[in-house]
């Protein structure tokens, strides 16, 4: 792709849904098709039930009734049989169908009659029952490479399982009031305990640890995580919806609304030139060197439109350049050319509202009134007496900005909590979505973040295979290798578009948690992200981005003939060299991009505010790496690089600052401004190595408090627990005797009460 190319992509809480039906079937499985209209026809012809789509409506529901009696008998290929009879059903009947709006068509609706007949549940219970066959994972266990063979019972639940979320989770384009309610009633569901006292989420969290563990090498990953993401989306909501949640959830608490749309404003935000290589730096300098005649000159310019100033000879400054790029050294990384005289102006106005926090204003009048006036006033914010008037219009200004987050009125409320906790207990806690998942998770939530960054790891394009790592190819790899060129080609396409899958699923996940139980509670975030820091999320996220970002986002692992519903409907064309590599003709790669946008606003969530994250991303040299994703010319995906940039600006040095102009000048007109943000200018280098562990065990006392105080001991600390002193109170509780117990009182009475000799003068004396 070439970087002076703007990328037309919009992003969004998932991509087209044609493309997420079609992501979830590997080219291996291209075979199986056959199978499952195969068990249809089968059952229907044995049961006289006419073609599908001309059958009536009472025939229809008659035939479900009896696969889903079928998928409870004991005989596992008999219930195997109407497993992919049904799967055939959600994929459209696609041999009874001629075009790919009439298949549509029929899997919108057969997901409908599957959801509102309790197949789905009937799908659920036999996913746990699958969780728990041990004689599938020990077979998997012996053989010394796991294939797509070895996963199919359990391909074909999650196959169903899937449609069925995605099909009810997105809108349909003629969508009347009975499937809006519909569509309401599953998203309510979907969240909810389904498979014993575990929802369908957990018990997918736990087929992922499983497998990340050892113990279940068959399970198809893949599509465990794009079930697991689409669950998670359905259930919480998706992102584009947050927007609308904060606004009604800060009215609640007497705030302002967001000043703008995040979204919205990277629509309308044009891309930043990316910064100049080298190579194009030695370009620009020939003809100029030339015109000299070999002459060497100094050149006296400016430090913000030439970082050669300081008298350094150009010739031996990019020397200098291209022995830094050999070494990876951020100090010396390629200067940008100087300006044109007459730069175009794109925007007249910043995009962002600037923001001040309370803690900044307070900051401000403590150094101001120090400076001017000598002492302090603790917990004044209005007093300006003794200040010069300029002070006042600076104060003006701050208070007109001024903007509070809901996570400071949370850990407000929960210090006052913990500084009077019988005065200001915590009131019934509603149990919204995110808080009940956050309440599933939190038993096995560290193992649960590590389990999705090993399985990230494993799929990053910069890993190389390594005989410990795990095997996340179990359920793309056939039961007998590609015996010819066009076979393998077709094999590693489908092995690098497998990962980009899993890459696009995990990160889509852990930017949904994030976002969502940082919006219910700033401490459940600061749980979640403190053990996906501990994991080495971070420096996982930096080699990720550490390869040519250019060249991922514009991949073309795909074959559009292969895809579903292509490939089962119409005439097929013959698969060769050419239609394989020939793409489908965009300048882009959705999942791609869609998944180097969550990475960034995972790394900014996480760093954000932290001293010591932020000085991780110096310490591993994450500037040269963040500058190069720059060459993707996408706005939004520019955005969080620019704000990752802006972290560690005045960590990095003044010569960084001097040689990255325009960078710099990019993060000025792109981001957003924080009043009194010293960020461009400031050389704050107290990075103490006792920094990170201080501030961590800080945050990790209060987090351990809240989980402690709500989740733990019924909720409530057992230092201030009440206690029931009366004697009437305590004599007339009604108590719930065992039934083994009331067999046995008269047993108890004989051992426990006659039995035993008791001074009751010494008792008494004791109380």
């Amino acid at each position: 792709m070439n970087d002076s190319i703007d990328i037309d992509f919009i992003y969004d809480d998932a991509d087209r849904y044609c493309s997420e039906i079609a992501e979830l079937y590997s080219y291996t499985e291209d075979c199986e098709f056959v199978h499952t209209q195969c068990s249809y026809e089968e059952l229907s012809k044995a049961h006289g039930l006419p073609r599908w789509i001309t059958a009536s409506q009472s025939e229809q529901k008659r035939f479900l009734v009896t696969l889903q009696n079928m998928l409870e008998v004991a005989e596992k290929e008999r219930r195997m049989v109407a497993m992919q009879a049904i799967l055939y059903l959600v994929q459209g009947v696609f041999g009874e169908v001629d075009s790919e709006e009439e298949h549509l068509e029929q899997v919108q609706k057969n997901a409908r009659l599957v959801y509102e007949f309790g197949i789905f549940n009937s799908f659920v219970e036999l996913l746990g029952m699958e969780l728990e066959n041990t004689a599938a994972a020990t077979s998997a266990l012996r053989k010394p490479a796991v294939s797509v063979a070895d996963s199919r019972e359990l391909r074909c639940i999650l196959n169903v399982l899937y449609t069925v979320v995605e099909t009810l989770r997105t809108p349909r384009e003629e969508e009347n009031d009975e499937d809006k309610q519909v569509r309401d009633a599953f998203k309510q569901e979907i969240g909810q305990p389904m498979l014993g006292e575990d929802p369908l989420a957990i018990v997918l969290f736990t087929m992922v640890t499983r497998f990340c563990s050892g113990s279940a090498p068959h399970f198809p990953m893949k599509k465990v995580l794009l079930l697991l993401w689409k669950v998670t989306l359905t259930s919480l909501g998706g992102l584009r919806d947050l927007q609308e949640q904060k606004n009604s959830v800060r009215q609640q608490h007497n705030l302002p609304p967001l000043p703008e749309d995040t979204y919205e404003v990277c629509r309308t935000m044009r891309p930043a030139s990316p910064p100049a290589s080298a190579a194009d730096l030695i370009e620009q300098q020939a003809p100029r060197r030339g015109a000299r005649g070999g002459k060497r000159s100094l050149v006296k310019q400016s430090s913000l439109d030439d970082p050669f100033e300081g008298g350094l000879d150009r010739d031996d400054d990019l020397m200098r350049e291209m022995e830094g790029l050999k070494t990876g050294s951020d100090d010396e990384m390629p200067p940008t050319p100087p300006r044109p005289a007459t730069p175009s102006v794109v925007q007249k106005s910043l995009p962002w509202k600037p923001k001040v926090r309370q803690k900044d204003l307070e900051q401000f009048l403590e150094q101001t009134r120090a400076k001017f006036v000598g002492f302090q006033v603790k917990n004044d914010h209005t007093s300006l007496a003794g200040l010069p008037q300029p002070i006042h219009e600076g104060v003006k200004v701050l208070k007109q900005h001024l903007y509070q987050s809901l996570s400071e009125l949370q850990i407000k409320r929960e210090e006052e909590i913990a500084k009077n906790p019988l005065s200001r207990p915590e009131t019934s806690v509603d149990q919204t979505p995110s808080e009940c998942l956050y309440q599933a998770m939190l038993p096995n939530l560290p193992q649960y973040m590590i389990a999705l960054l090993k399985l990230l790891l494993a799929a990053a394009p910069t890993s190389k295979a390594k005989t410990e790592s795990i095997n996340i190819l179990s359920d793309v790899l056939p039961e007998e290798m590609p015996t010819t060129v066009l076979q393998s080609m077709k094999l590693g396409i489908d092995v690098n578009r497998h990962k980009e899958i899993i890459v696009k699923a995990i990160s889509g996940l852990l930017l949904l948690l994030l976002k969502h139980f940082k919006l219910n509670h700033i401490y459940q975030f600061e749980f979640t992200s403190q053990h996906l820091v501990f994991a080495n999320c971070i420096p996982l996220v930096l080699k990720f981005f550490n390869q040519n970002i250019l060249s991922y986002v514009s991949a073309k692992n795909g074959v559009p003939a292969l895809e579903f519903p292509k490939c089962v409907i119409g005439d097929q064309p013959e698969l060769t060299a050419e239609n394989i590599e020939s793409g489908d003709g965009a300048n882009y790669c959705w999942r791609n991009i869609f998944s180097c946008i969550n990475l960034l606003r995972i790394l900014n969530k996480l760093t954000k505010w932290k001293h010591s994250r932020t000085m991780m991303l110096v310490v591993f040299k994450s500037a040269p790496i963040l500058k190069r994703a720059l060459k993707v010319r996408q706005a939004m995906l520019q955005l969080y690089v620019l704000k990752l940039l802006k972290l560690q600006t005045k960590y990095l040095g003044r010569q960084w600052r001097k040689s990255n102009m325009k960078t710099m000048s990019a993060i000025y007109q792109k981001v957003r401004h924080r009043l009194g943000d010293d960020w461009a200018y400031g050389n704050d280098m107290d990075a103490r190595p006792w920094d990170f562990q201080a501030e961590e065990c800080a945050l990790r006392a209060c987090v351990d408090r809240f989980n402690n105080r709500r989740y733990g001991n019924n909720g409530m600390d057992p230092d201030f627990k009440p206690v029931d002193n009366c004697l009437l109170s305590v004599l007339g509780e009604n108590v719930d005797l065992s039934e083994e117990f009331k067999d046995n009182y008269e047993r108890w009475l004989d051992q426990e009460v006659f039995g035993r000799q008791v001074d009751w003068d010494l008792m008494i004396d004791r109380c």
